[in-house]
Order: C-alpha cells, then sequence, then structure tokens
C-alpha cells in the first residue's frame, strides 16, 4: 500500500467512522488490571506525554463539565463533555475510562479508583510500554512541554527538578511553552542540562538580537533552537518537527524572552515539511506540537505532509485521532490530556517513505493500579525533602470540590478571586483563565502546596487599581474572543478570565465586542461604563505588579477561613447554547 492508498483509507474510514485504531474503541470494558497490556502493531512506538505541569506526585484532577465548541465544532472533539463524550467514544458511565475522560460521578468514581499520575507511576508504565515492544530503538518518548511549570518545585527549583525528573524519565525530544516563562538564560541553562532534544520551529532569534550576538541554533536561519530531529527506528526513519506555542510573548511575559519571536508559521513549516522530505527521505513526519488542538486541527488542513500531529496545550484527553483531510491527504490529530494523567500510544508500521498503518491508545494513569517505579520514587522524594513541612502546612478544610478546569469559574478559581477581593477590599477580581491546577477533594486539608499548584508562576504579583465598567467589559470580551474566535487560529488556548464579585451573561455564538452583556455585582447593582471600580487581579503580563504574591493572599485568606466553603460562585449564563454538546447541564 502506498502513500496515496493509504491516506484514502484513513479518509473513507473516518468518514464512515468504522477505524477501530484506539483501544477505547474496542476494549470499552477494559479493567484497570489489563488496560495498560498494549499488544505490540508495527514497527515503531511514539509514545506522547504532554502538559505534565510538573506534578511529580500522584494527584486528582477533575476534567471540564464545560468545554463549547462553537457552530460546526459543536459535538465533534475536543468539545464534547459528560454522557455526550461517552456516547462520541462507545465508553459505558461508571467505568474507569469514563472517571479518567469525564468528571461525571467524580467524587465518588476518585474515592473509587484514587488518584493518577504521578512521575514514579509514569515511569514504571513507560518501561513496560517501551520493554514490551522489544529494541529499544524502536520506541520513542516525546514530550509536547509544560513540563518545568505547576508546582511548587518547580518554582523553586527553576524547572530544574523536571528536567532531572525527564532524564530519568527517558525523554528524547520535546517542545515548549510554560518553559518559556523562565529568564531566557535559566531556560537555556535547563536546555543544556536535559539528555534528550529540545526542538521549536517556530522561535526565532530576532535580527538585532542575533547582530548583537545572542546564542542561537542556526544564525543563518535565526533559529533559535533545533527545528526538527531524526530519529532512526530499526530500518526507518521518522522526522520529529517541533511546534512550541506560537502566541508565548502575548500569553506571558515577553520580558523574560525579549530575543526571540515566536508564530504559528504555517507557511514556514510548510516549506520545513517540504525540505525534510526531500533532503531526510523519511518514513514518517510527526508534528510536535504545543499548539491546542483547534489550532492543530485547523493547521492540518492547512500544510501537507504531515503523517501525525502529538498536540498538546489545550488539556483535552482525547482517546482517538481525529482525520483531517489536506492536500496531500489525511493527518491524524492527537491530544494527550495533562498532570501526567495520560500517557498517548502510537504505533506505526512503517514501510518505505509511508506510514502503512497505525493503532492509537491513550492511556488514563490510574497510579493504584501502577507500581511506582523505585529509582523515580527516591529522586521525587529527595528533591522535596527540603520543602515537605512548607508544602504540607494545612490552611483550611474544604467542605466541597476544589477544582479549576473548565470554560468558566471552576471552585478553586473562585476561592482565588475571593481571597483577592477581601484581602485587598475590591469590588471585583479578576483571575487568569489558565487551565493547570490539581483538584482538592471534600473534607481534604488545603495544603500550601494545593494552592502553589493553583499559582506558582513566575510573574505572581498582586495588583488593585480602579478600573471603569466600559474597561472590565473591554478585558473580558478580549478573553472571550480569545476562546471563542471562530478562526482557530486567533485562539490562545486558555479558558475565559475568572472574575469575583460580578455576574455578566455571555453569548460565545456573537461577535467580538458583543459577547459580554447585563454586568451586575454581588449586591444587584448594574455596572456601569463610566463608573470606577476598585478591581483586585495578578499575573499581569506587561509591566510587573508591585502587589504581594498571589500565593501568599490566598494562603493568608484560608488560614483565616479554617473550615472553607464557597458561598457564590461567579459563573456566567450562557445564551444561545441550549444542546451544545460541550457542557454538562
Amino acid at each position: 500500500m502506498n502513500r496515496r492508498e493509504f491516506t484514502q483509507l484513513l479518509a473513507i474510514a473516518s468518514a464512515a467512522n468504522i477505524f477501530p485504531r484506539t483501544a477505547f474503541s474496542n476494549h470499552s470494558e477494559a479493567t484497570p488490571e489489563s488496560m495498560y497490556d498494549i499488544p505490540k502493531f508495527g514497527n515503531a512506538r511514539l509514545l506522547h506525554i504532554t502538559d505534565s505541569h510538573a506534578q511529580l506526585k500522584p494527584i486528582y484532577f477533575r476534567e471540564p463539565s464545560v468545554n463549547i465548541g462553537i457552530r460546526h465544532e459543536d459535538g465533534k472533539p475536543p468539545h464534547i463533555v459528560g454522557k455526550n463524550f461517552l456516547d462520541y467514544f462507545n465508553m459505558n458511565a461508571g467505568s474507569i475510562q469514563s472517571h479518567g475522560f469525564t468528571s461525571l460521578d467524580f467524587i465518588a468514581c476518585a474515592e473509587k479508583y484514587g488518584k493518577v499520575g504521578g512521575y514514579a507511576h509514569l515511569s514504571t508504565l513507560i518501561k513496560q510500554l517501551r520493554q514490551s515492544y522489544g529494541d529499544a530503538d524502536h520506541s520513542l518518548l516525546l514530550d509536547g512541554g509544560d513540563t518545568w511549570q505547576g508546582s511548587a518545585t518547580a518554582y523553586w527549583t527553576r524547572g530544574m527538578d523536571m528536567v532531572e525528573a525527564s532524564n530519568l524519565l527517558g525523554v528524547d525530544v520535546m517542545t515548549g511553552h510554560w518553559e518559556f516563562t523562565y529568564q531566557d538564560t535559566e531556560i537555556l541553562k535547563n536546555i543544556e542540562a536535559f539528555n534528550g532534544e529540545f526542538i521549536a520551529h517556530n522561535v526565532k532569534v530576532n535580527e538585532d538580537a542575533l547582530f548583537e550576538g545572542a546564542p542561537a541554533y542556526d544564525e543563518d536561519t535565526g533559529n533559535a533552537f533545533k527545528p526538527y530531529t531524526i530519529k532512526i527506528m530499526g530500518d526507518h526513519r521518522v522526522a520529529v518537527i517541533g511546534q512550541a506555542f506560537p502566541y508565548t510573548p502575548i500569553a506571558n511575559p515577553s520580558r523574560f524572552i525579549p530575543d526571540w519571536t515566536f508564530g504559528i508559521q504555517a507557511g514556514e513549516l510548510q516549506e520545513l515539511i517540504d525540505e525534510v522530505k526531500d533532503a531526510e527521505q523519511p518514513d514518517a513526519v510527526i508534528l510536535l506540537s504545543h499548539n491546542g488542538m483547534d489550532v492543530d486541527l485547523k493547521l492540518a488542513e492547512t500544510v501537507a505532509g504531515l503523517d501525525v500531529i502529538l498536540g498538546g496545550h489545550t488539556h483535552d484527553g482525547v482517546p482517538k485521532p481525529v482525520h483531517v483531510k489536506n492536500a496531500a491527504g489525511t493527518t491524524l490529530v492527537t491530544n494527550a490530556g495533562s498532570n501526567g494523567k495520560f500517557v498517548g500510544v502510537l504505533d506505526l508500521e512503517l514501510g518505505k517513505g509511508h506510514v502503512k498503518d497505525f493503532r492509537y491508545t491513550l492511556l488514563p494513569v490510574f497510579s493504584n493500579y501502577i507500581k511506582a517505579d523505585p529509582e523515580m520514587d527516591a529522586f521525587i522524594d529527595d528533591v522535596r525533602a527540603p520543602y515537605e513541612s512548607k508544602l504540607n502546612e494545612t490552611l483550611a478544610v474544604t467542605d466541597e470540590l476544589l477544582y479549576r478546569r473548565g470554560n468558566f469559574n471552576g471552585t478553586f478559581d473562585q476561592v482565588i478571586c475571593d481571597a483577592l477581593r477581601e484581602v485587598n477590599g475590591a469590588d471585583i477580581s479578576l483571575s487568569p483563565g489558565f487551565r493547570w491546577g490539581t483538584t482538592v477533594m471534600p473534607g481534604q486539608n488545603i495544603t500550601f502546596e494545593h494552592v502553589m499548584d493553583q499559582t506558582c508562576i513566575t510573574y505572581p504579583e498582586t495588583y488593585t487599581r480602579d478600573m471603569s465598567g466600559a474597561d472590565i467589559k473591554a478585558i473580558l470580551e478580549d478573553v472571550c474572543d480569545n476562546l471563542f474566535n471562530v478562526d482557530p487560529f486567533y485562539r490562545q488556548g486558555g479558558d475565559m478570565v475568572r472574575v469575583g464579585g460580578m455576574d455578566y451573561v455571555c453569548d460565545p455564538l456573537a461577535g467580538f465586542g458583543e459577547r459580554i452583556s447585563n454586568m451586575t455585582l454581588d449586591n444587584g447593582k448594574t455596572v456601569e461604563a463610566n463608573k470606577l471600580y476598585k478591581v483586585a487581579g495578578w499575573a499581569t503580563v506587561n509591566a510587573q505588579a508591585e502587589g504581594a504574591p498571589i500565593w501568599d493572599v490566598v494562603s493568608g485568606y484560608l488560614r483565616d477561613k479554617k473550615q472553607f466553603s464557597i458561598e457564590k460562585i461567579n459563573t456566567p449564563k450562557l445564551k444561545n447554547m441550549a444542546g451544545n454538546k460541550g457542557i454538562i447541564s
């Protein structure tokens, strides 16, 4: 079967929905003990992890109950949740698969199946998946980035704990996003300590910096990092191209990385694919991406010649690849969740110059059912030892489930917003729509580590300032457009800015500047366009704010509360969303 025949087969199978290429489509009744027995297929195995956000220990993590897709996206991955998700992927309610991929019956299922992830358990699973496949040169471990940020120890070690953990895990290739929120000198130091290859075709050194002698992988092209790598897998050659997060200097402070430029760069990617195919004669071309799944789906339509996109950034756990048609045939698009909770297993049968067939499985990592790897376990204990007493400080006990993930306010987001308002005496509070952050069970102690899991970034300073109602609406409109713009290339992949002390109506189907309406304070008063309000927030992307770090604000607030419950969640009322399959009603 040649490449054209293969891509035609993919297109036919995708259209007919008869392509059984995932474990969960075939084994929806798989038991915890059997789900990790993945039969060997083909002659090359690619293992994919992404967005671990520095979570070395097992955690609880609740999947979203709101992940809205607009217009033609509604009802399609990744914008399906709850029972709609189970129906789409043929999974059973109450099963371990349901718990792995949805938020349904989260508390009961979490108590039954336990925590997820943890690098010691991940290490055992990855070793098993590599060893069971045979020769070491037939498998690769690829990391899609957001690995060095998201925990207190990563913040305190400037990401180096995760570099060392990645080396122990055996990561062969990675790209990045939150990696770029350390200082550029720290980033280069970490990359030097990393045993694998850090690749990103779309990060360039600007001309002024090159002229002044700034380091670059290739001074002629301006590439800051190696754009791609060729891996020999048995008798075959696999090209892996790196695609770092395109909007890093917009979504995060550019002051940390002043010499580097980013972007989607679809045209440059097409040129690179063509060059790689011509010069390297690979049998498969893989894009290791941190674009976010919506961007990857459009990119797969736009460029030709990619066999697979292994995607990250939007934290979508999608158990079956999406088949996207383009000028050269079909590209498979995947996304492998977050927080060390999933391992993507892509088995390829490679021919000369083409992919003949594949199998894909996205495995939830349930730590109760995987033994901890002793070497990784010892490393984690050692790296955490200097900080254990601080990490384990109990701040309060929660009466309810605390989580973040979802298009709008999660309960832990509300804790942050309420803390900002109370501590700063503000009318309204704003908190970024980050998708990382662990979950705390009802009745569980809220520790300082939990707060750091939600807040530890390199620009944590808080602020309090006067803003007009018009200014507040403009902020909400701008972020809402980032989330619901009809063109995925204009989406940055986060969720809606969280608010405290204020409610509003949101219409995701409206145009720019018209999605937000009916803004009212908690006391019922309308937010007036020309009136000033005291607003508290954190994580300013431009100039550094002068207030206390957000973790100090939230920790102090919780220490005063002791037994903690949320009085009100400022979740917006949605308009024109009836029946949307990305919402659990």
